[in-house]
Parts: structure tokens; C-alpha cells; sequence
């Protein structure tokens, strides 16, 4: 069951998305898009579930504020020629650091993603990229093209896998914490 409350707090009027669950902690979200979503157990009162938005609004306006300042503007998505384009590239710039690892080159495949810049699909050989990282500058691009050939030798995210990012890309982590500001490009256009 899910419904939309505001509720005025000390920290200023603030919506968010109440969602009841067979779960039996809250759960609070803060959306890339600025939305405050609340699960809560079944038995929870609408008054309950206000208290303890108002109990961590003073965290959730911060957090709020960040991000809003956080978001670099990003350009218009190109067109869907120019956005294979861009991002074979990148792909084709960070395969030389995994083919001696014996990482077969894969096929690209592009879609529209809202929460994630790129997936591995390393049991059918190949990686599909959001075209939104096309908005995201390359070295942004470079980094989303080799963490998902990575996943061709550790599927997870697990020591070995963070091991060969640290020696294949050393700045990786300072690329991924850039990328995170990006993510106005998640949005849709």
C-alpha cells in the first residue's frame, strides 16, 4: 500500500511516499529525483510514520540540499547514432587494459536506465550502457565501460574485483564519486 503525506517539521514542510510492507524496520530513501520515501511495517499509524519523518528532517533537508547543490548541469542526450558512437568509444578505449586478462571483447548494447550507468552480462557476452552516460564526460565514460568489463572476471563486487579496478584505473573511486553528481543525466529528458 502506498500513499503520499506532507507533514510540516521543524525543518519546513517536506512530502514523501509511505509505502506499508511486511518489513519490520522503517526504511528511509532519499531519490536521486529529491523523493522521500518511507516503508514501514503493516501496523504502523500514519502518526507514527509523521514522527519519524519530522524526527529526521533536520537529516533529510541536509541531504536534500546536498544534492541539490551536488547536480552539475549536463548537456541534451545525443541522438541515438551519436550516443553508440560515444560510447563504443569508450568501450573501445578501456578493452586494451582487460584483453590480456582474457576479456573477450563484448558486444555493446544501449538503453534508457534510471538508477544504474551500465550493467554486465557476462554469461551472454555482453555489457549494455545507459545512453544517458553519452551527457557524462569521457573520463566518466571510461570508468562506467571498465568497471562492467571487470565484471567479466569477478562478477561481483567483492575484494578481487576492486583489486583489478585499484590497478587497472587508480583514480577510479574519484571518477565514481564525480559520476554521482551526474546523476541529473538519470533523469529523463
Amino acid at each position: 500500500m502506498e500513499q503520499q503525506r506532507t507533514v510540516s517539521t521543524p525543518a519546513g514542510v517536506l512530502t514523501y511516499t509511505l509505502h506499508r510492507k511486511q518489513v519490520k524496520n522503517f526504511n528511509l530513501r532519499v531519490g536521486r529525483d529529491q523523493s522521500i520515501s518511507l516503508s514501514v511495517p503493516m501496523r504502523c499509524s500514519l502518526e507514527q510514520a509523521d514522527r519519524f519523518i519530522c524526527s529526521k528532517s533536520s537529516w533529510l533537508v541536509t541531504v536534500l540540499e546536498r544534492q541539490r547543490s551536488e547536480r552539475l548541469p549536463v548537456p541534451p542526450e545525443p541522438d541515438r547514432e551519436n550516443c553508440r558512437r560515444c560510447l563504443s568509444a569508450a568501450l573501445l578505449r578501456v578493452y586494451p587494459l582487460t584483453e590480456p586478462m582474457g576479456v573477450a571483447m563484448p558486444e555493446l548494447k544501449l538503453r534508457r536506465m534510471t538508477t544504474q550507468w551500465g550493467n554486465c552480462h557476462w554469461s551472454q557476452g555482453y555489457i549494455t550502457l545507459n545512453t544517458a552516460l553519452a551527457r557524462c564526460p569521457e573520463a566518466l565514460q571510461d570508468y562506467v565501460a571498465l568497471h562492467e568489463l571487470v565484471h567479466f572476471l569477478h562478477h561481483d563486487h567483492g575484494a578481487g574485483f576492486y583489486a583489478v579496478m585499484d590497478r587497472l584505473m587508480p583514480d577510479w573511486r574519484s571518477r565514481r564519486q564525480t559520476l554521482r553528481r551526474y546523476s541529473a543525466a538519470l533523469e529523463r529528458c
